[in-house]
């Protein structure tokens, strides 16, 4: 069995999740437009050119997770991933994440979203083990804080190295292990596996990748 690995946003999404999760949020009339967009597009900026401080991001991000009853909260998601992320999941992502089902191969995305909004984006794609950035819960709602060590940078190595311990597993037991990511972000998890995929890849990455002779791919 090999292990595939798959970063969310920008890479089998056609987009960025936690971005449009904000947009979304604005639409629907739960944050204000003003502030919120501004902020928001700062931190999307930030993230592209590798100097965000996530944790600055995440209290930002979190901030209506708490302000919202966790039911209000559920409906809204659902009509997210219905009517914003459905269409950014392209034919080559369902593809090529098949082609891993089929090879029965242990699928894992990996992200720094949070995991409310991450986990029924990775079901879409039959794929049941996420790790993402959680959220921290007190009797089923949101604290508006993180819950344990964000999936970020070497925090995905971090993270992943624990979820596989947890099952009596380590990297070095798969003779594969791909990831795919379209983020320089994602360099300390591209380096670890035997398989790095840069995916629509970021200037940097994709200047890297070319360095080391990864694949470069599109799933557009």
């Amino acid at each position: 069995m090999n292990l595939a690995l798959f970063d969310l946003d920008n890479t089998i999404l056609a987009g960025d999740s936690d971005y449009n999760w904000s947009r979304f949020l604005i639409q629907e009339g739960y944050l204000d437009a003003s502030y919120h967009a501004e902020r928001n597009e700062k931190f999307y900026a930030d993230y592209k050119k590798g100097t965000l401080d996530f944790y600055a991001f995440v209290e930002f991000q979190f901030r209506p997770l708490a302000r919202n009853p966790r039911k209000i909260l559920n409906q809204l998601l659902l009509k997210y991933v219905e009517e914003v992320i459905k269409p950014m999941i392209t034919e080559k992502s369902y593809t090529i994440v098949k082609q891993h089902h089929d090879q029965g191969d242990l699928l894992v995305v990996i992200t720094a979203t949070n995991s409310f909004i991450t986990k029924p984006i990775a079901q879409l794609f039959n794929i049941d083990n996420l790790i993402g950035t959680d959220p921290e819960e007190i009797n089923g709602e949101f604290t508006g804080k993180i819950s344990g060590m964000p999936s970020f940078k070497d925090g995905k190595v971090i993270r992943l190295e624990a979820w596989l311990k947890n099952k009596n597993l380590s990297l070095s037991d798969f003779e594969k292990s791909y990831f795919y990511s379209d983020s320089h972000n994602d360099l300390p998890l591209l380096q670890k596996v035997t398989h790095p995929v840069a995916v629509d890849s970021d200037n940097i990455l994709k200047e890297y990748a070319k360095t080391r002779g990864w694949p470069q791919i599109s799933l557009r």
